[in-house]
């Protein structure tokens, strides 16, 4: 027989999932996470919030966290084909097709007549199917040719009707760059001789660099760290507009994630690699979890490349991106990363410097972590929200800072309501600098302004711009677009 507590309980539950739905159709996905966990402390018995909770951790990417919920609501009740639904999405959002296709069976199995977990299931098997040819005929890694050492652009002719920028001889210019930039801005396409040129230029600049780069900030001058950009090139303009284009005066350190998501993504790695290409020492660039075949293949990149260049430049930009280097150090005191710290203590810079980073990220160990990591307010290490890599405390950040005798970690990776986040006693900063993520997230974007010799953070806050009407994944496959 229920108490008159539990009947209140039981009412209480459903007044802060009400309360929690009406914070999702906001957008405010943190808030309705905490929402969701006030009605499982006051009712845990519901699969409905715990499914809700993972649509949820979904919408912020924490797909370990989603993946963890949607397996709680299948607990409570076997039947309920929102749980395998939204773990489904999970394992499909972190490239688990196998396991994403087991879960969309089930919702068919539950709701054979639903024509959603029809359509849904039949792009799941179709997902598989492709995987699984590609995995036959690739071949094996030692026996890998260079892509970019098949390709010669000088035999590449420029019809006499292309009206874009041009690359005069084998220098990349300012004025190219100026030119080439004001063209994607009117949406024109740069001749693909011109984009092999930039990135295989941009490839050979990469290759000579350590995986962990030293850059050095003279006194008076200054140094500016961006984190992701995803493919919103327009809010990349807006930067740049506001802080001036990349040049010896005025460096930038772009923190990873350059692509996927944003449906400019072609446009906005063209333009730092050409800017890198223009002048090494304005631009320097760090690979993100993004920068990877497996992320490309999901979250559009490959699509866009496809559709705005060729499949030979889907295999050149993933040959390039292993050869980003995977971590920064500023003035011998700003450890700058996309993702973030080591599930060991004692990691030491001379352990970064020598980690082997021409490859696909491996699913554990340090260059993984540096790309995948998060912090967390609690001390010590825990689990990632993500489903890979590691979450550390504050006592993980100070101990490393020590080791290494740094002052500050700057990490990317995470977007943060207003562009940035100050953690562990001000010894970690999140920047992120993709504004109104997805169209969706209703963040700022921000950038972090350092100038010797205190090199104390000046952080610069901007809203979103406005940008041609093509929506974010635009081109990631069809599977993908159904659940965002």
């Amino acid at each position: 027989m229920e108490t008159k507590n539990e009947n209140s309980d039981v009412s209480r539950a459903e007044e802060m999932k009400n309360q929690a739905n009406e914070a999702f159709k906001g957008h405010k996905f943190s808030n309705a996470i905490d929402l969701y966990t006030k009605a499982i402390e006051l009712n845990g018995n519901n699969a409905v919030y715990w499914a809700n909770r993972a649509f949820a951790h979904t919408k912020l990417e924490e797909y370990g966290s989603a993946i963890q919920d949607a397996s709680k609501a299948i607990e409570i009740d076997p039947k309920y084909s929102k749980g395998y639904y939204r773990r489904g999405a999970a394992y499909l959002a972190m490239g688990k097709f196998k396991d994403a296709l087991k879960d969309f069976q089930q919702v068919k199995r539950i709701c054979p007549s639903d024509p959603d977990a029809a359509r849904k299931l039949k792009e799941c098997e179709k997902a598989v199917m492709k995987l699984k040819f590609e995995e036959a005929i690739s071949a094996p890694v030692s026996e890998r040719r260079s892509v970019a050492e098949s390709i010669d652009y000088h035999t590449i002719e420029v019809e006499p009707q292309y009206s874009g920028a041009r690359i005069e001889g084998e220098e990349v210019t300012l004025e190219f760059v100026k030119q080439m930039m004001d063209d994607f801005k009117n949406q024109k396409t740069l001749h693909k001789r011109y984009a092999y040129q930039i990135v295989l230029k941009t490839r050979q600049i990469l290759q000579a660099l350590p995986s962990l780069v030293d850059i050095s900030v003279p006194n008076g001058k200054h140094f500016t760290v961006c984190g992701d950009v995803h493919g919103q090139f327009y809010d990349l303009l807006n930067i740049f507009e506001l802080n001036g284009l990349p040049s010896e005066e005025n460096p930038y350190l772009f923190n990873g994630d350059f692509v996927d998501r944003g449906s400019f993504s072609v446009e906005i790695i063209l333009t730092l690699f050409a800017i890198k290409c223009m002048s090494p020492s304005s631009i320097y660039l760090a690979r993100g979890n993004h920068e990877s075949k497996s992320m490309n293949k999901i979250y559009g990149f490959e699509g866009e490349v496809r559709s705005k260049l060729s499949e030979k430049f889907v295999d050149l930009f993933a040959e390039v991106f292993c050869y980003l280097p995977l971590a920064h150090v500023i003035n011998e005191k700003i450890f700058v990363v996309h993702g973030g710290l080591f599930s060991v203590d004692g990691v030491k810079l001379s352990d970064i410097r020598a980690i082997d980073r021409f490859c696909e990220p491996p699913e554990e160990g340090l260059m993984c972590e540096l790309l995948w990591s998060d912090p967390q307010p609690l001390p010590g290490r825990g689990p990632s929200k993500r489903g890979v890599g590691l979450s550390f405390g504050g006592d993980v950040t100070k101990r490393f800072l020590e080791d290494n005798n740094l002052d500050l970690v700057v990490r990317s990776h995470e977007v943060k309501d207003e562009g940035y986040e100050v953690d562990h006693d001000g010894k970690l900063i999140t920047v992120f600098s993709a504004p109104n993520y997805c169209d969706q997230m209703g963040n700022k974007g921000a950038f972090i302004r350092f100038e010797a010799p205190d090199m104390k953070p000046n952080i610069v806050t901007f809203s979103a711009v406005p940008h041609p009407d093509v929506k974010p994944m635009a081109y990631a496959n069809n599977f993908m677009r159904m659940f965002n």
